[in-house]
Protein backbone atom coordinates (compact mmCIF):
# COMPACT_ATOMS: atom_id res chain seq x y z
CA UNK A 1 0.00 0.00 0.00
CA UNK A 2 2.84 2.44 0.71
CA UNK A 3 4.25 1.85 -2.85
CA UNK A 4 0.59 2.59 -4.33
CA UNK A 5 0.63 5.76 -2.46
CA UNK A 6 4.66 6.79 -4.15
CA UNK A 7 3.07 6.05 -7.20
CA UNK A 8 -0.06 8.06 -6.74
CA UNK A 9 1.75 11.02 -6.09
CA UNK A 10 3.42 11.02 -9.45
CA UNK A 11 0.01 12.46 -10.86
CA UNK A 12 -0.27 15.58 -8.29
CA UNK A 13 -1.63 18.34 -10.59
CA UNK A 14 -2.44 16.38 -13.49
CA UNK A 15 -5.63 14.06 -12.42
CA UNK A 16 -7.77 17.22 -11.47
CA UNK A 17 -10.57 16.74 -11.13
CA UNK A 18 -10.84 12.73 -10.45
CA UNK A 19 -8.18 11.94 -7.00
CA UNK A 20 -4.69 10.61 -7.11
CA UNK A 21 -4.65 7.50 -6.72
CA UNK A 22 -1.94 4.23 -7.40
CA UNK A 23 -2.37 0.39 -7.64
CA UNK A 24 -0.19 -2.40 -7.24
CA UNK A 25 -0.80 -6.08 -8.15
CA UNK A 26 0.75 -8.69 -6.33
CA UNK A 27 1.72 -12.51 -6.40
CA UNK A 28 3.90 -14.54 -3.58
CA UNK A 29 5.20 -11.08 -2.27
CA UNK A 30 6.28 -9.56 -5.88
CA UNK A 31 5.35 -7.02 -7.33
CA UNK A 32 3.77 -8.20 -10.82
CA UNK A 33 2.48 -4.90 -11.88
CA UNK A 34 1.69 -1.52 -11.06
CA UNK A 35 -0.03 2.00 -12.49
CA UNK A 36 -0.43 5.27 -11.23
CA UNK A 37 -3.37 7.40 -12.82
CA UNK A 38 -2.66 10.35 -14.25
CA UNK A 39 -4.84 12.36 -16.45
CA UNK A 40 -8.44 12.40 -16.38
CA UNK A 41 -9.84 10.27 -19.15
CA UNK A 42 -7.39 8.23 -19.05
CA UNK A 43 -6.60 5.01 -17.65
CA UNK A 44 -7.36 4.13 -14.44
CA UNK A 45 -4.54 3.23 -11.83
CA UNK A 46 -6.22 -0.29 -12.04
CA UNK A 47 -5.70 -0.43 -15.53
CA UNK A 48 -2.27 0.15 -15.67
CA UNK A 49 -1.44 -2.50 -12.86
CA UNK A 50 -3.02 -5.09 -14.65
CA UNK A 51 -2.06 -4.23 -18.30
CA UNK A 52 2.01 -3.78 -16.81
CA UNK A 53 1.71 -7.11 -15.45
CA UNK A 54 1.40 -8.90 -19.46
CA UNK A 55 5.05 -7.32 -19.67
CA UNK A 56 6.18 -7.11 -16.28
CA UNK A 57 9.76 -9.15 -15.62
CA UNK A 58 8.73 -10.61 -12.39
CA UNK A 59 5.40 -11.81 -14.02
CA UNK A 60 7.51 -13.68 -17.08
CA UNK A 61 9.65 -15.26 -14.61
CA UNK A 62 6.84 -16.69 -12.85
CA UNK A 63 5.24 -18.07 -16.00
CA UNK A 64 8.40 -19.83 -16.85
CA UNK A 65 9.10 -21.36 -13.84
CA UNK A 66 6.37 -22.23 -11.93
CA UNK A 67 3.22 -24.46 -12.69
CA UNK A 68 1.86 -21.33 -13.37
CA UNK A 69 0.86 -21.50 -16.95
CA UNK A 70 -1.27 -18.47 -18.38
CA UNK A 71 -1.54 -14.50 -17.31
CA UNK A 72 -4.82 -15.73 -16.44
CA UNK A 73 -4.28 -17.97 -14.21
CA UNK A 74 -1.80 -15.32 -12.88
CA UNK A 75 -4.23 -12.67 -12.61
CA UNK A 76 -6.30 -15.30 -10.39
CA UNK A 77 -4.14 -16.10 -7.93
CA UNK A 78 -2.46 -12.34 -7.92
CA UNK A 79 -3.80 -9.61 -5.39
CA UNK A 80 -4.63 -6.27 -6.30
CA UNK A 81 -3.42 -3.42 -3.93
CA UNK A 82 -5.41 0.00 -4.62
CA UNK A 83 -4.99 3.32 -2.43
CA UNK A 84 -8.52 4.31 -3.01
CA UNK A 85 -11.89 2.35 -3.85
CA UNK A 86 -12.02 0.97 -7.17
CA UNK A 87 -14.62 2.78 -9.55
CA UNK A 88 -18.21 1.10 -10.04
CA UNK A 89 -19.79 4.04 -12.54
CA UNK A 90 -19.21 4.72 -15.77
CA UNK A 91 -17.31 7.89 -16.59
CA UNK A 92 -14.91 8.79 -19.29
CA UNK A 93 -13.32 5.55 -18.35
CA UNK A 94 -14.99 2.46 -17.94
CA UNK A 95 -15.71 1.10 -14.66
CA UNK A 96 -12.81 -0.27 -12.90
CA UNK A 97 -14.56 -2.95 -10.53
CA UNK A 98 -15.45 -4.57 -13.70
CA UNK A 99 -12.03 -4.75 -15.06
CA UNK A 100 -11.06 -6.25 -12.06
CA UNK A 101 -13.88 -9.12 -11.65
CA UNK A 102 -13.32 -9.63 -15.38
CA UNK A 103 -9.71 -9.98 -15.04
CA UNK A 104 -10.50 -12.63 -12.44
CA UNK A 105 -8.79 -11.17 -9.34
CA UNK A 106 -10.24 -12.24 -6.66
CA UNK A 107 -8.72 -10.92 -3.51
CA UNK A 108 -8.45 -6.89 -3.65
CA UNK A 109 -6.99 -4.75 -0.64
CA UNK A 110 -8.30 -1.41 -0.68
CA UNK A 111 -7.16 2.11 1.36
CA UNK A 112 -9.97 4.32 1.66
CA UNK A 113 -13.45 4.40 1.07
CA UNK A 114 -13.77 6.69 -2.24
CA UNK A 115 -16.04 9.68 -0.65
CA UNK A 116 -17.71 10.44 -4.20
CA UNK A 117 -21.66 9.57 -3.87
CA UNK A 118 -20.75 8.28 -7.35
CA UNK A 119 -18.73 5.76 -5.66
CA UNK A 120 -18.83 5.66 -2.08
CA UNK A 121 -19.12 1.62 -1.44
CA UNK A 122 -20.51 0.47 -4.61
CA UNK A 123 -17.29 -0.43 -6.18
CA UNK A 124 -16.69 -2.30 -3.26
CA UNK A 125 -20.07 -3.99 -3.09
CA UNK A 126 -19.41 -4.97 -6.57
CA UNK A 127 -16.27 -6.80 -6.16
CA UNK A 128 -18.02 -9.05 -3.22
CA UNK A 129 -21.12 -9.57 -5.26
CA UNK A 130 -18.81 -11.25 -7.78
CA UNK A 131 -17.23 -13.12 -5.61
CA UNK A 132 -13.55 -10.84 -4.55
CA UNK A 133 -12.51 -11.64 -0.94
CA UNK A 134 -12.25 -7.26 -0.20
CA UNK A 135 -9.82 -5.95 2.57
CA UNK A 136 -10.44 -1.54 3.13
CA UNK A 137 -8.73 0.37 5.55
CA UNK A 138 -5.18 -0.66 5.24
CA UNK A 139 -2.97 2.74 5.82
CA UNK A 140 -6.37 4.25 5.23
CA UNK A 141 -5.33 7.84 7.41
CA UNK A 142 -2.26 8.13 4.80
CA UNK A 143 -4.31 6.80 1.68
CA UNK A 144 -7.09 9.90 2.75
CA UNK A 145 -4.08 12.39 3.62
CA UNK A 146 -2.77 11.65 -0.01
CA UNK A 147 -6.25 12.85 -1.64
CA UNK A 148 -6.42 15.70 0.85
CA UNK A 149 -8.17 17.83 -1.69
CA UNK A 150 -10.15 15.66 -2.94
CA UNK A 151 -11.34 14.21 0.31
CA UNK A 152 -12.05 18.18 1.55
CA UNK A 153 -13.95 18.96 -1.81
CA UNK A 154 -15.80 16.03 -1.38
CA UNK A 155 -16.97 15.91 2.39
CA UNK A 156 -16.81 20.02 3.37
CA UNK A 157 -17.85 21.31 -0.59
CA UNK A 158 -14.88 23.82 -0.57
CA UNK A 159 -11.67 23.54 -1.92
CA UNK A 160 -8.49 22.36 -0.15
CA UNK A 161 -7.09 26.35 1.00
CA UNK A 162 -3.63 26.84 1.30
CA UNK A 163 -2.30 30.24 2.69
CA UNK A 164 1.10 31.58 1.36
CA UNK A 165 2.77 34.80 2.49
CA UNK A 166 6.71 35.82 3.13
CA UNK A 167 7.09 37.69 5.70
CA UNK A 168 10.46 39.76 6.97
CA UNK A 169 12.59 39.18 10.70
CA UNK A 170 10.18 42.01 11.87
CA UNK A 171 6.87 40.36 10.55
CA UNK A 172 6.62 42.82 7.61
CA UNK A 173 5.32 41.01 4.31
CA UNK A 174 5.84 44.58 1.98
CA UNK A 175 7.08 47.96 2.51
CA UNK A 176 4.05 50.08 3.29
CA UNK A 177 5.10 52.70 0.07
CA UNK A 178 7.17 51.34 -2.73
CA UNK A 179 8.06 52.78 -6.32
CA UNK A 180 7.33 50.11 -8.92
CA UNK A 181 4.51 48.46 -9.42
CA UNK A 182 5.69 44.86 -8.84
CA UNK A 183 6.78 42.47 -5.59
CA UNK A 184 9.40 43.69 -3.42
CA UNK A 185 11.14 40.16 -2.90
CA UNK A 186 11.68 38.78 0.92
CA UNK A 187 12.30 35.47 -0.06
CA UNK A 188 15.02 33.87 -1.74
CA UNK A 189 14.94 32.31 -5.34
CA UNK A 190 14.70 28.99 -4.20
CA UNK A 191 11.76 29.49 -2.51
CA UNK A 192 9.62 31.37 -5.15
CA UNK A 193 10.71 28.15 -6.83
CA UNK A 194 9.09 25.95 -4.56
CA UNK A 195 5.90 28.46 -4.57
CA UNK A 196 6.00 27.85 -8.23
CA UNK A 197 5.99 24.51 -7.59
CA UNK A 198 3.31 24.85 -5.30
CA UNK A 199 1.15 27.05 -8.19
CA UNK A 200 1.67 23.86 -10.29
CA UNK A 201 0.08 21.44 -7.94
CA UNK A 202 -3.20 23.54 -6.79
CA UNK A 203 -5.87 24.36 -8.80
CA UNK A 204 -6.70 28.25 -8.09
CA UNK A 205 -4.79 31.15 -6.23
CA UNK A 206 -6.56 34.04 -5.18
CA UNK A 207 -4.82 37.26 -4.65
CA UNK A 208 -7.07 40.48 -3.61
CA UNK A 209 -7.24 44.32 -5.31
CA UNK A 210 -4.25 45.72 -3.92
CA UNK A 211 -1.76 43.25 -4.54
CA UNK A 212 -3.67 43.39 -8.54
CA UNK A 213 -2.83 47.19 -8.20
CA UNK A 214 0.26 47.16 -6.11
CA UNK A 215 2.64 44.17 -7.61
CA UNK A 216 0.96 43.62 -10.88
CA UNK A 217 1.24 39.79 -10.42
CA UNK A 218 0.90 37.65 -13.01
CA UNK A 219 0.05 34.19 -10.92
CA UNK A 220 1.34 31.95 -13.36
CA UNK A 221 3.74 28.83 -13.45
CA UNK A 222 7.15 29.65 -14.94
CA UNK A 223 9.40 28.67 -12.60
CA UNK A 224 8.27 24.67 -12.44
CA UNK A 225 7.33 22.62 -14.98
CA UNK A 226 3.18 22.07 -15.18
CA UNK A 227 0.05 24.02 -15.54
CA UNK A 228 -0.76 27.91 -14.22
CA UNK A 229 -3.43 27.65 -11.41
CA UNK A 230 -7.06 29.53 -12.64
CA UNK A 231 -6.47 32.69 -10.98
CA UNK A 232 -9.25 34.06 -8.87
CA UNK A 233 -9.21 38.09 -8.01
CA UNK A 234 -11.33 39.66 -5.69
CA UNK A 235 -11.91 43.54 -7.32
CA UNK A 236 -15.28 44.85 -5.85
CA UNK A 237 -15.65 48.19 -7.61
CA UNK A 238 -13.76 46.81 -10.63
CA UNK A 239 -10.84 48.80 -9.97
CA UNK A 240 -8.36 46.84 -11.90
CA UNK A 241 -7.05 48.13 -15.44
CA UNK A 242 -7.55 45.80 -18.40
CA UNK A 243 -3.87 46.05 -18.75
CA UNK A 244 -3.20 44.42 -15.55
CA UNK A 245 -1.16 41.12 -16.26
CA UNK A 246 -3.29 38.99 -14.37
CA UNK A 247 -5.79 39.48 -17.36
CA UNK A 248 -3.45 38.20 -20.01
CA UNK A 249 -4.47 34.95 -21.83
CA UNK A 250 -1.78 32.41 -19.60
CA UNK A 251 -4.44 31.16 -17.42
CA UNK A 252 -7.99 31.70 -16.86
CA UNK A 253 -9.45 34.45 -14.48
CA UNK A 254 -12.31 34.69 -12.15
CA UNK A 255 -13.15 38.03 -11.30
CA UNK A 256 -14.47 38.23 -7.68
CA UNK A 257 -16.71 41.69 -7.86
CA UNK A 258 -20.22 43.11 -6.70
CA UNK A 259 -20.41 44.88 -9.37
CA UNK A 260 -23.51 43.03 -12.02
CA UNK A 261 -21.20 42.15 -14.61
CA UNK A 262 -21.33 39.57 -17.69
CA UNK A 263 -18.69 37.30 -18.88
CA UNK A 264 -18.27 37.99 -22.45
CA UNK A 265 -18.80 34.44 -24.40
CA UNK A 266 -15.01 32.52 -25.38
CA UNK A 267 -13.10 33.92 -23.23
CA UNK A 268 -10.43 33.73 -20.74
CA UNK A 269 -11.93 36.02 -18.00
CA UNK A 270 -14.96 35.19 -15.82
CA UNK A 271 -17.12 37.86 -13.58
CA UNK A 272 -18.67 36.22 -10.21
CA UNK A 273 -20.60 37.76 -7.85
CA UNK A 274 -20.40 38.60 -4.75
CA UNK A 275 -22.44 40.49 -1.77
CA UNK A 276 -18.66 42.05 -0.22
CA UNK A 277 -21.21 41.55 3.53
CA UNK A 278 -19.63 38.92 5.04
CA UNK A 279 -18.20 35.52 4.82
CA UNK A 280 -16.67 36.75 1.90
CA UNK A 281 -14.24 33.66 2.22
CA UNK A 282 -17.08 31.74 2.38
CA UNK A 283 -18.32 32.76 -0.77
CA UNK A 284 -14.96 32.66 -2.55
CA UNK A 285 -15.02 29.20 -1.73
CA UNK A 286 -18.53 28.78 -2.96
CA UNK A 287 -17.44 30.32 -6.40
CA UNK A 288 -14.33 28.02 -6.50
CA UNK A 289 -16.11 25.04 -6.12
CA UNK A 290 -18.56 26.35 -8.71
CA UNK A 291 -16.17 26.08 -11.07
CA UNK A 292 -14.66 22.14 -9.44
CA UNK A 293 -11.30 23.96 -8.24
CA UNK A 294 -10.44 21.16 -5.48
CA UNK A 295 -7.60 23.55 -3.95
CA UNK A 296 -6.84 27.37 -4.13
CA UNK A 297 -3.42 28.95 -2.73
CA UNK A 298 -4.24 32.71 -0.92
CA UNK A 299 -1.34 34.27 -2.01
CA UNK A 300 -2.99 38.13 -1.23
CA UNK A 301 -1.93 40.48 1.18
CA UNK A 302 -2.76 40.92 4.32
CA UNK A 303 -6.21 41.81 4.17
CA UNK A 304 -7.08 38.84 1.96
CA UNK A 305 -5.21 36.54 4.46
CA UNK A 306 -6.79 37.58 7.24
CA UNK A 307 -10.02 37.08 5.89
CA UNK A 308 -9.45 33.78 5.10
CA UNK A 309 -8.04 33.15 9.14
CA UNK A 310 -10.90 34.72 10.70
CA UNK A 311 -13.69 32.91 8.85
CA UNK A 312 -11.25 30.29 9.84
CA UNK A 313 -11.07 28.73 6.39
CA UNK A 314 -7.76 27.13 5.63
CA UNK A 315 -6.28 23.88 5.44
CA UNK A 316 -2.33 24.67 5.55
CA UNK A 317 -0.06 27.46 5.81
CA UNK A 318 3.38 28.33 4.50
CA UNK A 319 5.17 31.01 5.60
CA UNK A 320 8.64 32.10 4.80
CA UNK A 321 10.72 34.11 6.67
CA UNK A 322 13.38 35.83 4.52
CA UNK A 323 16.61 37.87 5.97
CA UNK A 324 15.61 40.87 4.84
CA UNK A 325 14.58 43.67 7.53
CA UNK A 326 12.58 46.52 7.24
CA UNK A 327 12.28 49.21 9.82
CA UNK A 328 8.65 49.63 8.67
CA UNK A 329 5.92 48.05 6.64
CA UNK A 330 2.65 45.83 6.15
CA UNK A 331 2.46 43.32 8.94
CA UNK A 332 2.10 39.96 8.26
CA UNK A 333 -1.45 38.13 8.92
CA UNK A 334 -1.92 36.93 12.98
CA UNK A 335 -3.27 33.19 13.65
CA UNK A 336 -2.98 30.42 16.08
CA UNK A 337 -1.96 27.53 14.31
CA UNK A 338 0.03 24.01 14.89
CA UNK A 339 3.31 24.22 13.33
CA UNK A 340 3.81 21.04 11.79
CA UNK A 341 7.32 21.31 9.82
CA UNK A 342 9.90 23.74 9.55
CA UNK A 343 13.46 23.67 7.49
CA UNK A 344 15.81 26.02 5.61
CA UNK A 345 15.94 26.93 1.80
CA UNK A 346 19.16 28.68 1.89
CA UNK A 347 19.16 31.55 3.87
CA UNK A 348 15.06 31.41 3.74
CA UNK A 349 12.67 29.70 6.79
CA UNK A 350 10.08 27.96 5.96
CA UNK A 351 7.31 26.89 8.27
CA UNK A 352 4.27 25.00 7.56
CA UNK A 353 1.51 24.70 9.81
CA UNK A 354 -1.97 22.66 10.10
CA UNK A 355 -5.36 23.90 10.93
CA UNK A 356 -6.32 21.35 13.60
CA UNK A 357 -9.78 23.00 13.43
CA UNK A 358 -10.59 21.90 10.72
Amino acid sequence: MRRCIELAKNGLGTTYPNPLVGSVLVYNNLIIGEGWHYKPGKAHAEVHAITNSKTNYNAAEILQSSPITSHQQLLEKASLYVSLEPCSHTGKTPPCADLIIASGIKNVIIGCVDPNPKVAGKGILKLKNAGCKVTQGVLEQQCKQLNKRFFTFQEKKRPYVFLKWAQTTEGYIAPIKKDKKQPVWISNPYSRQQVHQLRAQEQGIVIGTTTALVDNPSLTTRQWAGTSPTRLVIDRNLKIPKTAAIFNDKAPTIIITQVKQETTPNTSIIYEYSSFEKNLAQQICAIAQKHNLQSIIIEGGTKTLQTFIDENIWDQAFVYTGKISLENGIKAPVFNATLHSRNNIKDTSLCIYKNNTQ
